[in-house]
């Protein structure tokens, strides 16, 4: 909840940030970096081998 103190908002860090901290974050790296790597290993292999 919301305080304020002085006409200055006063909010927890949780608040603050308006975001649960959690492994979503590190999940979504994951599965990017992995569709990237893929999809260069499609382009390496369909055009550069030899």
């Amino acid at each position: 909840m919301v305080r304020k103190k002085h006409a200055i908002i006063i909010e927890t860090p949780t608040e603050a940030r308006e975001a649960e901290p959690g492994p979503s974050i590190l999940l979504l790296l994951l599965i990017s970096v992995s569709v990237a790597v893929i999809a260069m290993a499609v382009v390496w292999f369909g055009f550069f081998r030899t």
